[in-house]
């Protein structure tokens, strides 16, 4: 049955329509004409948020414990959250923990579990010096193993997004990485610009979390945020008010229009939990921030929603901070072709956001979630 959305604005991926109509059949984006008509009162219809870096959700991170059957709670609970498409991304560990949760991704990519994109594993081959709240102790460089481990596993899987510093894999390594299908994904990193830029021209193509765990913009070197800003790469951006001063975000918006959203949501996310534990080490829940016990910064408790309502407080126009949540990460990805846009053929994977940016419903092929 035929089914028309009206009484909000619609984007597409790319442009805002006042007071559309938007037909949904069979679970697709359809041409307009008849259908029933469903009553959105205001707000804005959007397509289906896509998170390329969420660790955890509904209490749990993605660790050594993670299956299939975990990862497909765990897409269903961020789907929640608004975010239909997401990449579980697991923050520095074990081998072995590495291992088991490639092994539960391509699982899920076979049983094509709901909104489960592919994988971001974050780690484990960064600059101890720029660690965040990653366990020192399991920081270490890109060795061969490793190598035709991330190969065999890009060659599974839907998407391999791998964040590493050029300081831990040699240019040769990021290029094998590349032709593979890998997403090479620049970040925790104390690189000089230069040695960013050989890391870009080897293949690299993205950005993690701009500005924090990275070499800064200086008048001499411009660091890896330099490069960021002015080499052809994508890069996530976490809006939280926290991570990020919004001056800083205003001057990176208007360097690039290749900056996207991204919640870096932990357990928290979809749960009321007060603390969980990340690696045998205490995080804590406070004041909408998420550190450890000595108040380092430990990922952000953080909806996309919010985000897109902290980037509209910058000043940015609806249309873009609304496609930094969509279209722009399904292109960093390289699948704009059938994620990020309500447009005729596409799976009605939807979000309604009220007049005051809140979340107000989710349907994932057409069909309500929330």
């Amino acid at each position: 049955m035929a089914k028309r959305f009206v009484g909000a604005a619609v984007f597409d991926g790319t442009t805002l329509y006042p007071e559309a109509a938007l037909r949904v059949e069979g679970g697709l984006v359809t041409e307009d004409g008849h259908g029933d008509d469903e009553w959105l009162d205001g707000g804005i219809l959007v397509p289906g948020f896509l998170d390329l870096q969420v660790n955890g959700a509904g209490g749990r991170m993605v660790d050594g414990n993670t299956t299939a059957e975990s990862l497909a709670a765990f897409c269903a609970c961020h789907a929640r959250l608004g975010a239909t498409g997401v990449l579980p991304t697991l923050i520095t560990d074990t081998a072995v923990a590495t291992e088991r949760v490639i092994a539960a991704g391509i699982q899920a990519a076979r049983n094509k579990v709901p909104g489960f994109l592919g994988l971001h594993l974050e780690g484990p081959h960064l600059d101890p010096r720029r660690k965040g709240a990653h366990d020192p102790a399991l920081i270490r460089p890109l060795q061969d193993d490793d190598l035709a481990q991330l190969v065999a596993a890009a060659a599974q899987l839907p998407t391999l997004m791998v964040t590493l510093a050029p300081e831990a894999a040699s240019p040769d390594q990021i290029s094998r990485l590349a032709q593979a299908g890998v997403i090479v994904s620049l970040g925790h990193s104390d690189c000089s610009h230069a040695m960013a830029l050989a890391a870009i021209a080897a293949g690299a193509r993205t950005v993690t979390h701009l500005f924090n765990a990275m070499s800064q913009l200086g008048n001499r070197n411009p660091g890896l945020v330099g490069a960021a800003l002015t080499a052809p790469v994508s890069a996530g951006v976490i809006a939280d008010g926290i991570h990020v001063a919004p001056e800083t975000i205003r001057i990176a918006m208007a360097a690039s229009d290749r900056l996207f959203l991204v919640t870096d949501a932990m357990a928290a996310a979809g749960s009321d939990l007060a603390e969980f534990w990340l690696n045998g080490r205490r995080i804590l829940r406070r004041d909408g921030r998420l550190t450890l016990e000595d108040g380092t910064l430990a990922g952000a408790d953080l909806t996309m929603a919010q985000a897109i309502g902290v980037m509209r407080s910058l000043g940015t126009p609806a249309d873009v901070a609304l496609a930094m949540a969509t279209s722009r990460p399904a292109a960093c990805l390289g699948r704009e072709r059938e994620l990020g846009h309500l447009v005729p053929g596409r799976q009605a994977d939807m979000v309604h956001l009220g007049d005051d940016g809140r979340l107000r419903r989710v349907w994932r092929g057409g069909v309500r979630i929330v």
